[in-house]
């Protein structure tokens, strides 16, 4: 809920909320309560403090990263330290394999030190050396979304889409959500680098008992 409407819930129920912190979820909608305590469903006196965190109103910046010359996996921890995300990765021939060669906002080139956005996604334009474009499909069952996101960068595979089934439900349970199937499915191939991969989540107990009948999880 935004926080008027939340108020309202509260005043009705009587019960006080008090905003305690803020935190910064790039799904959910700008000044949305993220989270509450005690929780819904709690018996407690009237009058009692709800502590709420809110998601924040305004997107915080950071100053851009310089990526150029960075290995992938550099270039992964730096962009991460800085309340970024990495977007997509593009190969072009060059002498070194995964050496970034362009940092790019969408199509654009963005110059370390511009202020961006947290939660941008920032795009990668890498070298591939002749004979070495090719790479694993990853099993990502069970592995979280953020998980399974970094598997797919460390093979140097695209994240081409993340849904969500019906059972998640809140922000909280997108987090803790688990692929419990993808596409292309994991196989003993090759793929060429930058190929993408779509992962599926759940929460629901019934899909994640399968997922551990089916095979240990990695």
């Amino acid at each position: 809920m935004q926080l008027d409407s939340a108020t309202q819930v509260a005043r009705a129920a009587r019960v006080r909320l008090d905003v305690t912190d803020s935190v910064y979820v790039n799904r959910l909608e700008r000044g949305a309560v993220f989270s509450q305590n005690p929780d819904a469903g709690s018996h407690v006196k009237r009058g009692r403090r709800v502590l709420i965190t809110i998601n924040a109103t305004q997107t915080k910046q950071v100053e851009m990263p310089s990526l150029v010359g960075l290995s992938l996996r550099a270039a992964k921890t730096e962009i991460l330290a800085k309340g970024l995300r990495i977007g997509t990765l593009s190969y072009t021939q060059d002498m070194a394999t995964n050496n970034v060669l362009q940092q790019r906002l969408g199509n654009d080139p963005v110059a370390p030190g511009a202020k961006v956005d947290v939660g941008s996604s920032v795009n990668l334009v890498l070298g591939v050396s002749p004979g070495e474009n090719a790479t694993y499909i990853p099993l990502l069952s069970g592995y979280t979304e953020e998980m399974a996101r970094e598997m797919i960068f460390e093979n140097s595979l695209n994240v081409a889409g993340v849904s969500f089934d019906a059972s998640v439900k809140t922000p909280e349970d997108s987090v803790a959500a688990v692929v419990y199937s993808q596409s292309p499915a994991a196989a003993g191939g090759t793929f060429p680098r930058g190929t993408k991969v779509s992962i599926y989540l759940t929460v629901d107990p019934a899909k994640i008992a399968a997922l551990q009948d089916a095979a240990p999880l990695q």
